[in-house]
């Protein structure tokens, strides 16, 4: 009796050992964390902070305001570049059309004298030549009355071009120069207007404040940050696997992550790394001392995704 129960026990405890011989493995877990894409804004000027008009934790708009840093050199620099456009716009008006006419009505005022000089001359040249003709003028005379003439004619030649050249415009060289001027005055206005804007900052995207790295009143300098965003389901998942498990990923395949204090959920892997790493201490064990690993960026999908906090550690798996 005692020999048939060990051989019914044996039994049994065989028939155990191969439904679990039979059972699938579960899947490996990595060790990971949440990692952050935080926006980073800055002025492009150094300056005086004015107004910081949020603070850590706050819940951002895209195109709210964030801060303004102090842009008095910008904004006279503006009104300069606007006065130098505005010179440079009157200049080319002024080369496009003609004489004011008062000048216009002194030259035609001056032709007309010169015109009637011009007749006077000529009918005193053709009686003077009957007069040599029949003997009663000697020819010097008759020189000096051709030249009167001439004298005369030239002068009402000068004239005419004179009012013909005040009542067009300049030269096409002179006004596609001032064109070219006008065109470098306007350009330095969106410059220092561009300049000026850079110093008030606002969001780029729906974001919660993830930091503030100065406080009003304090000088800024240029390109430094001055606040830190993170966006809206900007946090992905972060986990390194061995070489081994590595042919298991691939760029789209869905992963599980799990972590203490906030539901599962499911990522899809956008980044592998193309070269080994030993394992970061974030993730530091005695199992994974020494061990060379890959990193592997998820990004998470659903809603679950805003849960996750930067820094928190997380086990992910392979989706079956």
């Amino acid at each position: 009796m005692n020999i048939a129960k060990r051989i019914q026990a044996g039994t049994g405890l065989l028939m155990l050992s191969l439904l679990a011989a039979c059972k699938p493995d579960a899947p490996a877990s990595f060790s990971g964390y949440a990692e952050a894409d935080l926006i980073y804004i800055a002025p492009s000027g150094g300056g005086v902070l004015q107004e910081l008009r949020v603070q850590r934790g706050d819940h951002v708009t895209q195109g709210a305001a964030l801060f303004q840093v102090d842009a008095s050199a910008e904004t006279y620099n503006r009104q300069a570049a606007l006065a130098q456009q505005n010179r440079a716009n009157a200049q080319l008006a002024d080369l496009s059309k003609g004489r004011r006419h008062e000048e216009i009505a002194a030259i035609q005022a001056q032709l007309v004298q010169a015109k009637a000089a011009r007749d006077m001359s000529t009918a005193q040249l053709k009686r003077q030549r009957e007069l040599i003709r029949q003997g009663f003028v000697s020819a010097s005379q008759m020189e000096v009355l051709e030249a009167t003439q001439t004298r005369d004619a030239a002068r009402v030649k000068e004239l005419e071009a004179q009012l013909a050249m005040a009542r067009d415009a300049a030269r096409p060289d002179t006004i596609q120069a001032a064109k070219a001027e006008l065109q470098a005055a306007r350009a330095q206005v969106s410059q220092s207007t561009w300049a000026e804007t850079q110093k008030a900052r606002s969001a780029p995207v729906n974001a919660t404040v993830f930091d503030v790295l100065f406080r009003q009143g304090e000088w800024v300098a240029p390109g430094a940050p001055v606040v830190a965003l993170l966006p809206d389901h900007g946090v992905k998942v972060r986990f390194f696997v061995p070489q081994a498990d590595l042919a298991k990923a691939s760029v789209g395949k869905a992963v599980q992550y799990q972590c203490d204090g906030c539901a599962a959920g499911q990522a899809r892997i956008s980044y592998i790394s193309p070269q080994a790493e030993f394992t970061p201490p974030v993730i530091y064990s005695n199992e994974s001392k020494g061990k060379l690993v890959f990193m592997i960026e998820a990004t998470p999908q659903g809603d679950h995704a805003t849960q996750l906090k930067p820094g928190q550690p997380l086990s992910v798996s392979f989706a079956s």
